[in-house]
């Protein structure tokens, strides 16, 4: 219930006023708090037709505190003014005050001193006035005194870049709620990874656990000769044929290779060898040192190899996930360019048991546990395999990638030791990418239709393990 004494006085004052009462006024003039006012004005109004009101933002002036001590003790250009001698100060001096600094200033602005540079004990001030009047120490009493409405704007807005006045809006009165510090703040703007990058850290992450090595894969030029010719692919293959390899005009050929190793290649493509009769082909080394844009890391598998078998052979587990060049057809699945995922292993001993095992405990990491493997062919391995996995989603059995043991035409004229064998397998990037995050078409995951806000929008892909 509101004070009726209060209700009373508040009716009394609209009545006598032609239009209307402030009740910021009001509550002034009763002594008494603005929410008492507030609240007679809402019991009158609950009762009916008796006022009405409405609800207006009001502002006022008030002093800082810098300011009420000028008020008190005049502004800081009037106290340097005074604290000036008429036969001068040392600057030095005047500095020293606490209103030195700010009140030297101004009163030179205001030319009620100066400075005489020219004195033997150092510069020195002197008065250039008898007597000042301290106009900013008037006008803020004139505010304290609640007569600010007779200052223009212009003169308040000047005390208020002093920091002597500051602007107080209606809100001062009001009830906030607490400010919440636990809500969540605007995500800041930031750069966000591409699908892409997130599956590759992941399939990364799952080499390294298997203690696998990263191959240097920094070379998407590549000349002929390891990209095809060392992995035992013959000249003739249609691999090789423009329509599926982007070749470079410049510089078009490669003259840089290890002679006695190329020499043996030439051997066994032409004449055979190592148990192998060859492919009975006229080699050329003009093919050979063709440069093209690489369409296999395994190009880089073989010189690791090639490396491997100049020195004292020991175990190794490779892999790379680096982007590869085909001359492709595009469409909804296919690009020129793509990622390609390798794995390589090589040891004594090894067996087609032992590829699928590996292959299995890939896979398994991958979320894929349901697999297949079906008998294929590559020039390169032997036996080759390819593997599928089983969809749930899709109901059906899809081909995840290719695999094979390395066959002895490729590894033994690099200088491999008999008796070391090659386990090897390769997939897409794209592919697993776009099952993971639903995306039918691989031109909205690569290229410059790329929707941009898909890249901030997608969560990191947690593989299904």
């Amino acid at each position: 219930m509101a004070d009726t004494g209060v209700v009373e006085k508040l009716l009394q004052g609209i009545e006598k006023a032609d239009d209307g009462v402030d009740s910021l006024e009001v509550a002034n003039s009763l002594g008494v708090d603005h929410q008492v006012v507030v609240g007679a004005v809402k019991s009158l109004q609950a009762v009916g037709d008796v006022i009405s009101a409405e609800l207006r933002s009001s502002k006022h002036w008030e002093l800082t505190e810098e300011g009420s001590e000028i008020a008190e003790q005049g502004s800081q250009e009037a106290r340097v003014f005074s604290s000036v001698p008429l036969e001068g100060l040392a600057q030095s001096e005047l500095m020293k005050l606490s209103f030195g600094k700010i009140g030297f200033s101004k009163a030179m602005s205001n030319k009620w001193i100066r400075v005489d540079k020219t004195h033997e004990g150092g510069p020195r001030i002197f008065r250039t006035v008898e007597n000042v009047e301290d106009q900013v120490r008037e006008k803020l009493l004139l505010v304290q005194k609640g007569n600010g409405g007779h200052l223009e704007e212009k003169e308040k807005n000047e005390l208020k870049k002093r920091k002597l006045l500051s602007e107080v809006g209606s809100w001062k009165e009001k009830k906030f709620k607490p400010y919440n510090f636990e809500a969540m703040g605007v995500a800041p703007d930031c750069g966000h990874l591409h699908p892409l990058m997130k599956e590759r850290t992941q399939f990364r992450q799952i080499f390294l656990e298997m203690g696998f090595t990263e191959m240097p894969t920094n070379n998407f030029i590549e000349s002929s000769f390891w990209n095809f010719d060392s992995l035992f692919q013959p000249q003739q293959h249609p691999a090789r044929d423009q329509h599926d390899t982007f070749f470079l005009s410049d510089p078009a050929l490669a003259h840089d290779f290890p002679q006695d190793y190329l020499q043996r290649v030439k051997k066994v493509h032409s004449e055979g060898g190592y148990g192998s009769q060859g492919y009975k082909y006229d080699w050329k080394i003009e093919e050979a040192q063709k440069n093209i844009l690489r369409t296999h890391t395994t190009a880089v598998s073989a010189r690791m190899l090639y490396k491997l078998a100049q020195q004292k052979f020991t175990p190794v587990k490779y892999f790379s996930i680096d982007r590869v060049f085909r001359n492709e057809t595009l469409d909804a699945t296919h690009l020129a360019e793509f990622h390609q995922i390798e794995g390589v292993v090589a040891d004594y001993g090894l067996t087609l048991g032992d590829l699928i095992g590996v292959l299995h405990q890939f896979f398994t990491k991958l979320g894929f546990t349901k697999l297949r493997f079906k008998p294929a062919y590559n020039p390169y391995t032997e036996p080759s395999m390819e593997v599928f996995s089983y969809h749930e989603g899709l109901k059906k059995w899809m081909e995840l990638g290719n695999s094979g043991v390395f066959r002895p035409e490729m590894l033994l004229p690099m200088g491999v030791p008999e008796g070391v064998s090659v386990i090897a397998w390769g997939l897409s990037l794209e592919r697993p990418t776009m099952i993971k995050y639903g995306i039918n078409n691989i031109r909205e995951l690569v290229g410059h239709k790329v929707n941009l806000q898909m890249v901030y929008d997608s969560p990191i892909c947690r593989l299904d393990s």
